[in-house]
């Protein structure tokens, strides 16, 4: 009853607009020192130094650096042409160069928001141009924005696996072929969409020359994701290792632009240290509650009562899907994920749910709320770089399909448990 009450006031003083770092902490301290005193509040000194002198969050400066540098010097205009080059005559045209760069970007970015504001921005213009629905375009673009925490490096992969003592490179790997699963069902349903509709094509046909051509303005963030990726999987690198390879290597290519410059390190080290600094503060106050917790019993208590119900595997996973579909209603992904993983991943472990597993559903969950109103981050984020002067509504009709696919997906994924499994259990 105790962490019930404390989970209900932890989302209240959320949803009041309390900083997700204060309300945490503040509970985990609260719930500590009425049970311990003022030893918890003592020990809470060496669980912050424990906490952010571990050395697999080193990771996620560096992630967050590799996707500045990227995002900063401009490679997703390329990518964007490239992809229009191939896509653009398919029933649905850019709609799937908007999925298709997302994809790509994801694979060197780690952020959703991120993800669609830059291909957002650089893809609106010429959508509107061409004269494409709208919601149609809003929602490929909010859509295809999450999958930058699906498709590795993914800092929320890298969290989930701070706090739950999970390989970050298994997890990394484990994103792989759901990544690109779920960019091919956002694509499926566009085309079928298309084709029902009987939508008409609004490009003219580019010689394959040109189509080749285009291909090296994909060929950098390629680079840079096998870099990664091809280290991690080879077992030559550690997810923090592998993150700085992939700094050097994006610097190497920025360079070889020419548009490396002070003004451009500067901007990229300044807009890394502030996400870097919210997101770790975040993470100690969730080791903070976590603490509290634990030593409380609460998550104990939690995990008895609930596995008390007899629910098989299957049924809890799909009791968590709409646990977190509506929690994604109203809380951000950052907050959702860091406040419910000690809570739900001993249910979901004494139950034999494979961690790695774990860590992928609740990414997706965590993309889910991504684009459901009235809180989906994604969604405000594309309504806020549409060139014209529509309402939120066109961005959450768009989206809501996606949602279903989703969710459809998240099933498919608990029936084959191995489309998560099989690549990191060959690494």
């Amino acid at each position: 009853m105790a962490g019930v009450v404390g989970f209900l006031a932890m989302v209240g003083l959320m949803l009041l607009g309390l900083p997700i770092a204060s309300v945490m902490m503040g509970v985990g301290l609260v719930g500590g020192m009425i049970a311990f005193g003022d030893a918890f509040f003592v020990s809470t000194a060496s669980i912050a130094w424990g906490t952010l002198s571990e050395n697999g969050l080193t990771a996620i400066p560096l992630f967050v650096l590799l996707g500045e540098l990227l995002l900063r010097s401009g490679m997703a205009d390329g990518m964007y042409r490239a992809f229009a080059a191939w896509f653009g005559r398919l029933p649905g045209g850019l709609l799937h160069t908007n999925i298709g760069c997302c994809a790509l970007f994801a694979a060197t970015s780690g952020s959703s928001v991120a993800t669609a504001a830059t291909i957002g921005t650089v893809a609106l213009p010429s959508l509107r141009r061409h004269g494409y629905n709208m919601p149609d375009a809003l929602g490929s673009l909010a859509a295809g924005g999450t999958l930058g925490i699906l498709i590795p490096p993914s800092v929320n992969m890298i969290i989930y696996g701070s706090m739950t003592n999970t390989s970050v490179g298994k997890l990394f790997i484990a994103g792989i072929i759901p990544g690109l699963l779920m960019a091919g069902s956002f694509m499926l349903y566009i085309y079928l969409k298309a084709v029902i509709t009987k939508e008409e094509n609004r490009h003219e046909k580019v010689p394959f020359a040109a189509k080749i051509a285009a291909l090296r303005d994909v060929a950098a963030p390629l680079f840079i994701f096998g870099t990664v990726m091809g280290t991690l999987y080879a077992g030559i690198a550690t997810a923090t290792e592998s993150a700085a390879i992939g700094v050097v290597a994006a610097l190497v290519l920025v360079a070889g632009s020419g548009k490396l410059s002070r003004e451009l390190l500067g901007a990229c080290f300044l807009s890394s240290a502030r996400t870097t600094g919210m997101i770790l503060l975040v993470v100690l106050a969730a080791f903070v509650l976590n603490l509290a917790l634990s030593l409380t019993g609460v998550g104990e208590a939690l995990t008895k009562w609930v596995t008390g119900f007899g629910l098989s595997q299957w049924q809890m996973l799909v009791a968590f899907i709409g646990f977190y579909l509506v929690l994604g209603m109203f809380m951000d992904t950052l907050s959702m994920m860091v406040a419910t993983i000690p809570l739900s991943f001993p249910v979901a472990t004494s139950l034999g749910v494979d961690p790695i597993w774990f860590g992928i559903f609740i990414v997706i969950m965590c993309e889910l709320g991504l684009i459901t109103p009235p809180v989906g981050m994604n969604l405000f984020v594309v309504q806020g770089i549409r060139p014209d002067r529509g309402g939120l509504e066109d961005v959450i009709r768009g989206a809501l399909p996606y949602a279903a696919i989703m969710i459809v997906f998240t099933l498919l994924l608990i029936a084959f448990p191995q489309i998560v499994l099989w690549l990191p259990g060959n690494m």
